[in-house]
């Protein structure tokens, strides 16, 4: 538990099956406070509502307080979450959700208090409800290229045309969006770029930071996040894939930098999950929505101050804990920089972080989404976001480094998830069947409604694109028809899509129509290769030291395959550019 936590008056249990029981033994609801180490909310909820000692012992007397940390428990964030962070959850001693609100001040905290006692002593059980993503099965369909059309036409309609970025109140950047739109609206994508290296970027110290409150980009949230910066570094390396101009790649080639420096844990040899915001907010009573007024603190935070001042000034902390997700993340954004840069440290780094996840988080195929032994804390494994992010890292290696070792790894992350955690379309016992094809979080199982299977739309969005990468670097269709399987599953929401979960209308073109694909029979690093990485799509596949066309056309060959028709062999980088040309035009 971390330290805002234990600074509190709050008497709080871990997330657990312990903690439940206790609350079933004492007849009392659960609160759950979930909450993150880079939150400057959550800390601020601990210094007022939580250490103030009536709030403190009403809720110690009334509930079984129980603390969540959202990065290490995501299956728990993802089923409880009301909204934003802090979420201040309450829940009946089976888990069942009785209400639930974000950042609460200590008079709001009193009056939620005394309103969930006397629901509690009226109701109890009854007045308890099952979140509806729990409930309901995700909405099957057909996978065609509508899904892509779609949601391509809400890039349009949501585009911020005075400020860039997608919809008019806070502003996230949103990378996948960003590289949806590349292909298929690239002035948005480039625009929506400039805003976020503008606004989100420390000149300072580097890093960009989560998100602003405002349209226009302003009342920035000063947290940094290892997931955040990864995904923004592959965002911007894939706009300078297709402009060549180093108005896109500097800030990747910056935010690297902060990466490889204080997001870099030299003991683990690893990358850290975020730095706080070393700030002092001003507080909500919306919580992490940022849509409500709030009261100005005197205090200026780390980010306030002048290069200057900052220089003498303790930096905000580091939490070091090196999750699997976003290791991998972080590890498939710097290997893309260096396919279009040659710059080596990117490599190297990459690799070290790719190297620490299969060494210390993965056995058989199954990732542990981090190490316990680190923290002392518990850790799952078997998550959908680790297999998912994971598998993607493990394609992007074995396409940029031409490294086999990448691709049996692949194979036996996929396999994993594959039987672990697909849902098979088998009769359940109440004789209706399940969905066929859609992934679930994680295992069926734990306290809570941890044993309620979810279907996160985004993380199988991740997975069906790297097993589409998967099938065409083994040659395997197996792992193709998965990935088509996992997108239909969802696909007759596709016109209530939004902009926001544009990965899945990418996994959904890609699948629809095969990707451009470049088989080169040297390996990685020859001339070729690089010409092959380097083509202006970055949703292309390339398979280096392909052994049908040595084998066929000889050494220092390429064939190129689009919708499944190869080409003649060509043997330099400018006939590959021409063949490209032709094919695709």
């Amino acid at each position: 538990m971390n330290e805002s936590a234990e600074e509190t008056k709050v008497e709080w249990r871990e997330w657990g099956a312990a903690a439940f029981e206790e609350a079933r033994d004492e007849d009392k609801p659960v609160l759950l406070s979930l909450s993150a180490t880079w939150c400057s909310w959550c800390h601020e909820m601990d210094r007022e509502a939580y250490s103030n000692p009536m709030v403190a012992a009403n809720v110690n007397d009334s509930f079984v307080p129980v603390r969540v940390d959202i990065d290490r428990q995501p299956r728990v964030r993802e089923r409880y979450n009301v909204g934003g962070f802090p979420s201040t959850v309450f829940c009946t001693p089976d888990g069942d959700l009785l209400t639930g609100a974000t950042y609460l001040g200590v008079d709001g905290m009193r009056q939620v208090v005394q309103r969930v006692r006397d629901l509690w002593s009226h109701k109890g059980e009854d007045a308890a409800r099952i979140p509806r993503i729990l409930r309901e099965d995700p909405p099957a369909g057909e996978l065609s290229p509508e899904i892509e059309q779609l949601v391509a036409g809400q890039l349009g309609e949501k585009f911020d045309e005075q400020w860039g970025g997608w919809g008019d109140s806070e502003k996230f950047p949103l990378p996948r969006t960003i590289e949806f739109a590349l292909k298929r609206e690239r002035e948005q994508a480039l625009a929506t770029l400039t805003a976020v290296e503008r606004h989100l970027a420390d000149d300072y110290d580097g890093g960009f930071f989560r998100f602003a409150e405002s349209r226009d980009w302003t009342e920035v949230h000063h947290e940094k996040l290892l997931s955040t910066n990864a995904a923004l570094v592959r965002a911007f390396a894939n706009a300078y894939l297709y402009t060549g101009d180093d108005e896109y790649r500097d800030p990747a080639e910056r935010a690297i930098e902060y990466l490889t420096t204080t997001l870099w844990n030299g003991a683990t040899d690893a990358f850290a999950g975020s730095q706080a915001p070393g700030d002092s907010p001003d507080v909500p009573e919306g919580g992490d929505d940022g849509d409500a007024e709030s009261d100005e603190t005197d205090e200026p935070g780390y980010y306030d101050l002048a290069p200057s001042d900052r220089e003498a000034a303790d930096p905000p902390a580091v939490d070091p804990t090196a999750f699997a997700d976003w290791n991998a993340m972080a590890a498939d954004a710097l290997l893309t920089y260096h396919a279009y840069t040659d710059d080596e440290r990117a490599r190297n780094y990459a690799e070290r972080a790719l190297e620490y996840v299969l060494t210390e988080l993965v056995e058989d195929g199954e990732v542990t989404h981090f190490d316990a032994s680190e923290t002392g804390d518990e850790s799952e494994s078997g998550l959908l976001a680790d297999h998912a992010h994971l598998l993607g890292a493990l394609t992007t290696a074995r396409q940029v480094t031409g490294d086999e070792r990448y691709l049996d790894a692949a194979r036996e992350v996929a396999d994993y998830a594959l039987e672990a955690l697909r849902e098979s379309g088998e009769d359940g016992e109440d004789g209706d069947s399940s969905p066929s094809g859609a992934f679930v979080d994680g295992p069926r199982e734990g306290p809570g409604l941890l044993d309620r299977p979810l279907r996160p739309l985004d993380h199988n969005a991740e997975l069906a694109d790297a097993l589409a990468d998967l099938a065409l670097l083994t040659g395997e269709d197996r792992y193709r028809e998965v990935a088509e399987e996992a997108i239909a599953a969802f696909a007759d929401a596709a016109d209530r899509l939004g902009v926001q979960v544009a990965s899945y209308a990418t996994a959904a073109a890609r699948l629809c129509r095969d990707p451009l694909v470049v088989e080169v029979a040297d390996e990685a690093g020859s001339d070729l290769h690089r010409a092959a990485m380097r083509i202006a799509d970055h949703e292309k596949v390339v398979v280096p030291d392909a052994d049908a066309v040595r084998e066929e056309f000889g050494a220092g060959s390429a064939v190129v395959v689009v919708d499944g028709e190869r080409s003649d062999p060509v043997t330099t980088p400018e006939e590959l550019s021409e063949r490209v040309a032709e094919l695709t035009e």
